[in-house]
């Protein structure tokens, strides 16, 4: 039985997929099977998969209709797993050769932690790198992820996890297959914040959380990526919304606390439900979960919103005004 089940979800990146592969069946830990799975892909993406059929750590799982879930896909991942840890290594993503012997040896040294994870690298899609992933975090303990530590599942829930989701990418985490299954697997309603919400689930059952300061994971960001859709479909401010309100159901925050949550989530929800570009479908879904979470959601929108209809009747003002003067 390997120690390590190597799930590789691919979907149409077949340009990046086969950096992917090589760079896990170069791994200096080797105890690890390869899961490959194909969600119905339309490039060469399945043609460079079967390239690695004759070797005898790699399976290969094809779809046969396309799932439309990332989270689906997780999810059968982790069921065809054999290994005690899984790692879901995302077929954009990269990693140097050291990921699995440092996380491993953490999650060995660290038998209450759930699950392990790693600072990130941020890389273009033509392989230029630009920064730590964490750096995009407005949280002013960045300074944080440059070392190891290990930290509570709940209270990192109510310090970190409950603003955002911390955990920079899925393929810089390692967990434990039955810590996944009790915290229930991937949530396969959810489009964007699945990865969140499994986290956060693994945390709040009471493990630990390990984490390695090394850079041992690329994270890849284009235009195609699962994070760039989301920011253009405007569908995770409301995913985002409905994750902070499952964690606060299970956290039990004092008035204060909870009171200060919903001031920091106003920049998630408020200019979404502005922005005449997001369907109103959409915009009223989010105004839904936002009432749900803050009471106070519908105040928040009224300085804003006064705020944006006066920069609107400016802009017209002064375009009537041109016109009328030529």
């Amino acid at each position: 039985m390997p120690k390590v089940s190597v799930v590789v979800p691919n979907y149409n990146h077949a340009r990046f997929v086969r950096q992917r592969i090589e760079t896990i069946l170069a791994q200096t830990f080797q105890d690890f099977e390869l899961i490959l799975l194909d969600d119905c892909s339309t490039d060469d993406s399945r043609a460079i998969l079967q390239e690695y059929a004759s070797d005898p750590r790699v399976r290969l799982e094809f779809n046969e209709v396309n799932s439309g879930s990332t989270f689906k896909q997780w999810n059968k991942g982790v069921r065809l797993a054999r290994g005690k840890y899984v790692w879901i290594a995302e077929s954009d993503d990269y990693a140097d050769p050291r990921f699995l012997e440092r996380l491993v040896s953490r999650l060995g040294a660290e038998p209450r932690a759930a699950f392990a994870y790693c600072r990130s690298w941020r890389v273009s899609e033509h392989g230029q790198l630009h920064g730590f992933q964490d750096s995009l975090l407005s949280s002013p303990d960045t300074e944080r992820w440059s070392a190891d530590f290990l930290a509570d599942g709940p209270e990192e829930c109510r310090e970190r996890l409950i603003r955002g989701n911390s955990i920079f990418g899925a393929s810089s985490a390692v967990f434990r297959k039955d810590a996944y299954l009790m915290a229930g697997g991937a949530d396969e309603s959810l489009v964007y914040c699945g990865d969140w919400k499994t986290w956060a689930a693994m945390a709040l059952a009471g493990g630990m959380i390990a984490y390695v300061g090394d850079p041992l994971n690329y994270y890849r960001f284009h235009d195609a990526s699962v994070t760039s859709k989301s920011e253009q479909s405007g569908v995770w401010p409301g995913e985002a919304l409905y994750v902070v309100g499952w964690m606060l159901e299970r956290l039990g925050l004092d008035r204060a606390a909870r009171a200060k949550i919903c001031d920091d989530l106003s920049w998630l929800w408020v200019p979404p439900v502005l922005d005449r570009r997001v369907p109103p479908r959409l915009r009223w879904t989010i105004i839904k979960r936002a009432a749900a979470v803050d009471r106070r959601a519908p105040r928040r929108l009224i300085r804003p919103a006064l705020t944006a209809l006066r920069l609107t009747l400016r802009r017209r003002w002064r375009s009537l005004r041109a016109a009328s003067s030529q």
